[in-house]
């Protein structure tokens, strides 16, 4: 398994401790987690592929775009 020195301020330091020792896992497991997710969390190329398979999804966008009740009023910005 490799070995990486990263840097970083002492305040998150200290939050990084504190949020590995509540979850029971040391230091290096909690950021490797973190980096995990981080890594992995793209979409798959099958899934990318999906995009745009439909042939026709006109009337599906309509019927989410339907309001079955009327809309709040508006904040004037």
């Amino acid at each position: 398994m490799a070995q990486v020195t990263i840097y970083m301020d002492n305040n998150l330091e200290e939050n990084v401790k504190k949020l590995a020792k509540s979850t029971g896992v040391s230091i290096s497991k909690f950021i490797s987690n973190i980096l995990e997710q981080k890594v992995s969390s793209s979409w798959d190329d099958s899934v990318r592929k999906l995009s745009g398979s439909w042939n026709d999804d006109t009337a599906f966008s309509e019927d989410l775009r339907s309001h079955k009740t009327p809309d709040i009023k508006r904040e004037v910005f």
